[in-house]
């Protein structure tokens, strides 16, 4: 479970000046932030333009009522987005208690305070409103609904979507660039989908899972006879997709006397099945992809000159996951909560140690690794958020650092303290900040994810600080 945010403020409403400056000393010793108000208004109106983690509150006051303050803050801000509430009081009775909570507060104590339940209430439910807020925000990350059955909102992708858009309405072939699990085979469909031919057939084939002695008679289908076995026609792939759209994944593994017959279809739109003495036409939109360089193919001779530049008369770039971080968070939120819901699980989010680890993580596999990811997180947790245990090991940092790395620990409070002088807040963030990217060789996506802050507020820090 998440722990609560260091420094979470909590506004104290309260009266008795003695009370309240004792349950601030106790708050400011547990790690929070106090704020004390005596009276109703001062503390409405500290409310109309703060918003405080939490609201501690006495029922009576010398300008009002509590009650006042709980309904406010149940009016003011949606459940999901207010302040937790717990209200305190010395005249507590069930009726009370059960007015409260149903006006939305948290708990409701009785005084004389005991500190230690006192603390417990305000950790419980700082606690409890957090795993809200992230819950909503899991939401709210997942509310987008794509483009096609593909997601984010980075630059890159939303580039990628308008391309898609342009492309679909033209005619001739499509190169679909990419590294294996990027998502391809999406952006096909998508292709598809956005053209004129939408509602003809859409079919995909792998060029390298059929085997050679097959692939003219996949594609291109074969006549009676036209070999031993062949007792009846059969269409290919070309003919299949008439009207509609052909994708022809790894096109790179197509051998070159195949190639020369795919030139000639792409150029007239003319088929010869196998045995067969007439030829076909077919209409077809070929698109290809590919994670290989098919321009180094075409300069040692393994892939035909004239027909990578006929496919790449239009050619998108597929981003790895690597180019679109903004995208990854959701993209994790948008797989867990689709496994939660086919495994009924009641998994609400990743605890923030796992956050951390994924973010930081490179994804060599792209989207399609962090999809495995995310299940294998999912069918391993056994808590209402996914933690480092549920993650595969190769996303796990060293667990036991060398003899050598534990004495250069040890001095990192020296060094970042170092000087006659003890260093402002603002010079120790940015020797830690310094320090932290040395520690992970200067790569700013993993220092970023480490110092738990995004990598534009990261290069704003060194900007400001150059």
């Amino acid at each position: 479970m998440s722990a609560v945010k260091v420094g979470a403020t909590v506004l104290v409403l309260e009266d008795d000046k003695g009370l309240a400056a004792l349950i601030a000393d106790e708050l400011d010793a547990q790690g929070y932030t106090p704020l004390l108000h005596y009276r109703l208004q001062d503390a409405l109106q500290a409310l109309s333009h703060d918003t405080p983690s939490l609201i501690v509150t006495d029922l009576r006051l010398p300008d009002g009522k509590g009650m006042d303050l709980v309904r406010f803050v149940s009016e003011r801000w949606s459940e999901g987005e207010r302040p937790g509430l717990i209200v305190i009081t010395a005249f507590g009775s069930v009726k009370q208690a059960v007015e409260a909570l149903q006006a939305g507060a948290d708990d409701f104590i009785t005084k004389p305070l005991d500190m230690d339940h006192f603390l417990l209430s305000v950790h419980k439910t700082l606690q409890t409103r957090q795993l809200q807020d992230e819950l909503q925000r899991y939401r709210q990350l997942s509310k987008d609904a794509g483009f096609h059955g593909m997601f984010g909102s980075s630059q890159v992708m939303r580039n990628l979507f308008n391309q898609i858009k342009v492309i679909a309405k033209a005619q001739g072939p499509v190169l679909i660039i990419g590294e294996s699990g990027t998502g391809k085979e999406l952006v096909a469909k998508a292709i598809h989908a956005e053209s004129d031919r939408a509602h003809g057939p859409f079919l995909a084939v792998n060029c390298a899972g059929i085997p050679q002695d097959l692939l003219e008679s996949e594609f291109f289908g074969h006549a009676v006879g036209a070999f031993t076995g062949a007792k009846g026609a059969r269409k290919g792939l070309l003919q299949e997709a008439n009207g509609g759209t052909l994708l022809l994944d790894e096109i790179g593994e197509m051998p070159l006397t195949l190639q020369a017959k795919l030139l000639r279809a792409l150029q007239d739109g003319s088929i010869r099945p196998v045995g067969q003495d007439t030829e076909e036409h077919v209409d077809v939109r070929v698109l290809a992809a590919t994670h290989r360089d098919l321009q180094s193919k075409v300069s040692d001779g393994t892939f035909r000159e004239d027909l990578y530049y006929r496919l790449e008369t239009f050619s998108l770039k597929v981003p790895a996951l690597r180019e679109r971080e903004d995208d990854l968070e959701a993209l994790a939120a948008r797989f867990m909560q689709t496994l939660t819901i086919s495994q009924q699980k009641p998994i609400q989010g990743f605890s923030q140690e796992a956050l951390v680890l994924i973010k930081s993580y490179e994804f060599p596999g792209n989207v399609r690794e962090l999809q495995n990811v995310i299940e294998r997180a999912v069918t391993f947790c056994r808590h209402t958020y996914i933690q480092v245990d549920d993650l595969p090991t190769r996303l796990l940092k060293p667990s036991q650092p060398s003899l050598q790395e534990s004495s250069h620990h040890a001095g990192i409070e020296q060094s970042l303290l170092s000087g006659s002088v003890l260093p402002t807040l603002e010079e120790l963030q940015r020797r830690y900040i310094h320090y932290v990217l040395n520690e992970v060789d200067g790569n700013k996506r993993r220092a970023a994810a480490l110092l738990g802050i995004g990598r534009r507020t990261l290069y704003r820090w060194l900007d400001e600080d150059e």
